[in-house]
Order: structure tokens, then sequence, then C-alpha cells
């Protein structure tokens, strides 16, 4: 080994034998400090990427308030349930799987810090590396990129309402079948195997996600956006019905938890606008997305219901650009809420940064294969889209038979552009004979009311 090799190993040995000394990390000028090295810090840094780049060190933080960390063999403590995940993880994300898999007295109680938001700089600071968000883009662009904002996301209507209300719920605990959802959702059947409160949180969900898709101009990261998403997701489902829609007054507990959120409520009202303005800022939609995923259910800003808004939310800046949406689908509840605990616990994002990165390749797959078996949209459907829906919806709930109908639908064209009259009639038309009990949700269509209209349809008069 030569001189300024050995050199190079004794200050990596001293490095990592100071931060054995710091089992919460430290800050870079700690490190100068305690080693006793005649070290700049720029050349500091240089040791500690060095160590990084080994897997020897990892760090925790922001730009501005960076700590590291020695790396220990906490990876070998993983429960044997974890050892061989479906999601792959990074070591950085088995080291917090490992650490929130401890029993809960052997992790330390913590509160809200708020240094976790306020340090956060957006597009200057950065939750996802470049090389993750290029490839997430890569992953979810679709067609439609250049097309008015949420077109996507209405063209695989359908199938969103019933995967995202699915999953969501899933991921609370709800044992709905993918089937019973759909049911529940197109058709409005419960069923006896399941409690009220199942049914309404995926209904509750429906309304939601209709919400953010049918008014995206007006949807974005602000009061309005949030406290009725908030408002539509724990409609009849908790235990004061006034909170609905309102930031926390009261201290709340997280189950199975050491974390203790912030329970100020002049403090919840400041974060949480802290953290829309701060979520409004950023100007990548995948680090918005993400962003908003850790940041949301960290401070508690409501009674209840605090995952399931972050959920929804992502698809916020992904219904703005025409972006695959993230539904969750196959993402395993017990990662994803561990995931959140080493948010909440740790401060730390590898665990659900890595269930984040899978879970959108596994969505963005799944809608490239529906767009596809859909074949591509009809530009001039898309054009009028709101207009044959609003039509479509009038028919029904007027309970139109054909001739009726046919006048209806003459009457309305008069609004359209002449050249575009006659096939804006048979656009309407054609979705008319071909509504059925499996597609008539995207109109905004009750289960009663298409069942009344079909059964004076189908008589022909």
């Amino acid at each position: 080994m030569t001189e300024s090799k050995k050199l190079i190993k004794e200050q990596l040995d001293a490095i990592k034998a100071v931060l054995s000394q710091f089992p919460d990390g430290a800050a870079m000028e700690d490190i100068q400090e305690a080693c006793g090295l005649s070290l700049a810090l720029r050349s500091l840094q240089r040791r500690l990427e060095k160590l990084q780049d080994l897997n020897e060190v990892y760090t925790s933080g922001n730009k501005r308030s960076t700590r590291y960390h020695l790396m220990k063999n906490e990876v070998q403590e993983l429960p044997e349930d974890y050892r061989n995940s479906t999601i792959p993880l990074s070591d950085a994300g088995k080291r917090v799987l490992a650490s929130v898999s401890k029993p809960m007295e052997q992790r330390r109680p913590v509160g809200f810090n708020r240094a976790f938001l306020e340090n956060y700089r957006p597009n200057v600071d950065s939750y996802l590396s470049p090389r993750e968000r290029q490839k997430l883009a890569e992953l979810g662009k679709t067609t439609m990129v250049d097309m008015a904002a949420g077109t996507y996301a209405k063209e695989i209507m359908n199938r969103l309402l019933i995967d995202l209300s699915w999953n969501s719920s899933r991921l609370e605990g709800n044992t709905y079948s993918l089937l019973d959802t759909e049911r529940l959702i197109a058709y409005g059947e419960t069923t006896d195997s399941h409690t009220a409160a199942e049914a309404q949180m995926i209904l509750n969900h429906k309304d939601a996600i209709e919400f953010l898709v049918r008014d995206v101009e007006n949807i974005g990261f602000n009061r309005y956006t949030f406290l009725n998403l908030h408002g539509m997701l724990s409609n009849n489902l908790l235990a004061n019905p006034s909170a609905s829609g309102r930031l926390r007054k009261i201290a709340v507990r997280i189950g199975q938890s050491v974390y203790t959120p912030l329970a100020i409520p002049q403090l919840i009202e400041e974060m949480f606008e802290l953290i829309l303005a701060k979520a409004a800022a950023i100007e990548n939609p995948f680090e918005q997305a993400f962003f908003i995923l850790v940041q949301l259910p960290y401070l508690q800003p409501f009674d209840d219901v605090n995952k399931r808004v972050s959920r929804l939310a992502v698809s916020i800046p992904l219904n703005r650009h025409n972006l695959s949406p993230l539904s969750f689908v196959d993402v395993p509840d017990d990662l994803y809420i561990k995931g959140i605990k080493g948010v909440y616990e740790l401060n730390r994002l590898d665990l659900l940064k890595g269930v984040f990165l899978w879970a959108y390749e596994r969505s963005s797959a799944r809608y490239s294969a529906i767009r596809q078996s859909l074949g591509e949209p009809d530009p001039f459907r898309l054009k009028y889209r709101e207009q044959i829906r609003e039509l479509v919806s009038e028919v029904v709930a007027k309970t139109s038979g054909q001739k009726a109908a046919a006048t209806a639908i003459k009457e309305y064209a008069n609004k359209i552009a002449q050249q575009d009259r006659a096939r804006f009639v048979e656009a309407v038309d054609t979705e008319l004979m071909n509504l059925h009990e499996g597609n008539f949700a995207r109109f905004w269509i009750s289960p009663t009311s298409f069942k009344n209209w079909k059964e004076v349809w189908d008589k022909r008069n």
C-alpha cells in the first residue's frame, strides 16, 4: 500500500471511529472537530463520500442539515419475513426497516421535528435523486402529455376509481375484495360480510378521486383542495363529524409508534400552510408527489385520515401533467406502514422511497397496458368530452326513451360548432347505445338512475 493510500485509509478509519461515538449521526463540523485530523471541510467531505461509496456511511437530513451515520449490521437484524421482500430495498431502506421493526420499548420516543420541514428548500433540496426522477418520468410518460390537464386520468377513470379506491382502502385494513369494490362502486351493492364503515371508506375514495379529476384547473396544493379532500375521505367516519374538512385542534397518538405529533393548533396551522407553500413551489411533479406523501402524514394535520389524504394528493401533480397515476397496486401494507414509521420516528425516507418507486413502476405498467387495450383516443371525443358526458347524464337522469333522447340530442347539438354537429350527434348516439352496467359510472350516473333509464330505453319508445 502506497503512503498516500495508507494515509487515506487511516483518515477513513479515524472518521468511522468518530461516527461510532454518535449513534444519532453527526454533522460534518462535529466530525472535523472530533477526529483530530488536519482536513479542510472539502477534503473531509470527499472522505465521507468515499465511505458512502464503500457503503460504510449513510446520510440523513437535507443539504443544510446533513448528518452522517456509521453503517451498522442492522440489516442482519431484519425479521425473517422481510429478508426476501417482494420490493427491492436499498441497504439504507433495510436499515430503516430493521429500526422500526424493533419492539416499541427499544425505539426512542420522538416528537415533531420542525426542521425536517423548514429546512427543505424547493428545487434546491430534493428527496428524489435526478436519476430517480428521470426513471419515473420515463415510466409515467403518456401519449397525452400535450393535452389539457387531467385528460389521461379522465380517459382511464373507470379503472382508476376502482384500483385507487380499493388499494388505498386496503392499506387502511379494509377487507373488501377487488371484485366487491368494483360492484360497490359500479352498482352501489354492499355485502353482509363487511361493515358499513368499510363501504363508506371506499365510496368516500370514489367521491374524492372524482373531485380531483373533475376540476383539475382549481385543484392544487391549496387549502380548498386539501380541506375538501379530507372532508370527502372522512365523510361519516369520524367520531366528531365537525372535524371533517377541518384542521386538528386535539392531540393525537400514532398506534404502534413512538412518534408524538405536534399538538398546538396554531403550530399545526402554520406547518400545514408551509407544507402547501413548499409543495406548490416544487417544479418536478414526482418530487411534489413524494414530498406530500412524506410531509402530510408526518404533520398529522387532521384528526384522522391523514395518510389517505396524502395518497390521493399524490395524484394532483400526476394528473396535471397527464402522467400515469399511482394507485398503490400490489403494495404490501406492512412495508408501506413501516416506511411511514421511518419518517415519523427517524425522519428517514429510504424505506418509504423504495416503496414509492416500486409502486409507481407497477402502477404505470398497469395503466400502460390498459391504455393499449383501449386503443388510441378519438381526438374528437376528447375535444367534446365534457359536452358528451353532460348530455348522456341528462338523458339518463330524465329517464328519456329513445325518441325523447333523439330530440334532446338534436337540440343540444345546436350549441356545437356547425361543422361538428353531425359527428357530435353520432358520438352521443353511440355512447347511449353502448351504455351498460359496466361503464355508466364514468358519466356520474347513479345505479338507481341507470336502472330506471335502462328499463325505459330498452322498450325502444
